[in-house]
């Protein structure tokens, strides 16, 4: 670090910490895999295919709870059908936007074709299906469209990070730009977010219009990423009925029981745990003017990145400050590419970079706009899919005392960083 940061940080503190639970609704499928599978009997949906049909099961690269175990149960329940199932990844530009790539970010999920029972058939190319009427070209995964019977997809449906409407991160979503590969995912996303809303489920309905996707598996979690609820949904009934499993996603989003805050440190971004690296839905800001809800946070500091992201930053630029560490694992060119398909640069872009974690977070503490350092509001958790216990200041602690939802689970401590200024994590 140059003597001039390093004079800049010298005299800037870093609060005393105390772990804490905040407390949510709990509920949850004791048996979440017993449940799909009658749901897949119960509604109908698995009588639809036939014995000899080869059928795509389209799974994305979310770190959705139990996603392989779900996905074998499907694969299972189709052979007992008669059915030749085969797996298509269905995640637009994700996985350096190659075939190779995205069939790496499954297998990392646990889904490849040794424990799955079933092939993984992965690749970029598309056929051009249609139009929008606002000239909007539809794409969709050339193997899905020419070598299956059937379609199947599986997806969390959760709010997304950067819109809102009646539809947003699901079913219809996994359709119109999973399976539409970097091809699908640019073509949606070229007018802007300002019109999702809009393109997303009228480029679905092209699809469902012209493909023989049969039903999708629609999964909401609680805010301790646990299955809240599983619906096997046929394409008749899937728009109307995942708006109200879009509300009841909301209802249970993890969250930071604290309004506004000084500094929020976040130990892990990565795709798998948010399309943005890290939900902005939990921490209160956002890659586009298109969304919103959450709490006032000054500075945003991000610490590493998981290696499910394979290198991909995204996300890293919505933060104020990064590491050193975080920058070095990067693989630029993929983070690139979520921003060129996107059309959403800024979270692509890399943060003011600081040596460690001490710096970063010193550096964040100096910017957030306070008289006195020593009254920072600061929280640190690992990652926004783990909100249950979390890390406050010691300036939060009395607010925390008086919240229903928390409990105080240690006394005050100070920040403990190794000899080259990390946190042990």
């Amino acid at each position: 670090m140059s003597d001039l940061l390093r004079q800049l940080l010298a005299d800037i503190p870093v609060p005393r910490m105390v772990k804490i639970r905040q407390k949510f609704d709990g509920t949850k499928l004791n048996d979440p895999l017993g449940e799909l599978k009658e749901k897949l009997h119960v509604s109908g949906q698995i009588s639809k295919i036939r014995s000899g049909q080869r059928v795509a099961v389209a799974v994305g690269s979310r770190g959705i709870s139990r996603i392989d175990e779900l996905t074998k149960t499907v694969i299972d329940e189709l052979k007992a059908a008669g059915a030749e199932p085969f797996i298509v990844p269905c995640m637009g530009s994700h996985g350096g936007a190659t075939g190779e790539g995205q069939a790496e970010v499954l297998a990392h999920l646990g889904i490849d074709e040794a424990r799955m029972g079933a092939p993984v058939r992965s690749s970029m190319d598309v056929i051009l299906l249609d139009h929008l009427p606002n000239g909007l070209p539809v794409y969709v995964d050339r193997i899905s469209a020419t070598e299956a019977d059937a379609i199947i997809v599986i997806n969390r449906i959760k709010p997304h990070t950067a819109f809102r409407g009646p539809i947003e991160s699901g079913l219809l979503k996994m359709i119109s730009i999973g399976l539409g590969k970097q091809k699908g995912a640019e073509a949606c996303h070229q007018l802007g977010f300002k019109y999702m809303a809009e393109n997303v489920p009228a480029m679905a309905k092209v699809m469902i219009d012209k493909l023989p996707i049969v039903f999708g598996v629609g999964v909401v979690e609680n805010a301790y990423d646990q299955i809240y609820k599983i619906e096997v949904l046929g394409v008749e009934e899937m728009e109307a009925k995942e708006q109200g499993l879009l509300a009841e996603a909301k209802e249970r989003l993890p969250k930071i029981l604290f309004s506004q805050l000084d500094v929020l440190v976040i130990d892990y971004i990565g795709k798998n745990i948010s399309g943005d690296g890290f939900d902005p839905n939990v921490v209160g800001r956002y890659p586009t003017p298109y969304a919103h809800g959450g709490p006032e946070v000054s500075k945003i500091v991000v610490l590493d990145l998981t290696k499910e992201s394979k290198g991909n930053a995204n996300g890293v630029g919505t933060a104020d400050f990064t590491t050193q560490r975080l920058v070095d694992k990067a693989d630029w060119p993929s983070t690139y590419a979520n921003g060129l398909t996107s059309t959403v640069c800024a979270p692509t872009k890399q943060a003011t970079t600081l040596p460690s974690d001490r710096e970063a977070i010193k550096a964040a503490v100096k910017t957030c706009n306070i008289l006195d350092y020593t009254t920072c509001r600061l929280i640190r958790f690992r990652d926004t899919l783990h909100l249950g216990e979390i890390e406050i200041s010691e300036t939060l602690l009395e607010e925390a005392r008086r919240h229903p939802q928390i409990e105080i689970l240690s006394e005050p401590y100070d920040w403990t960083f190794d000899e080259e200024g990390y946190l042990d994590k």
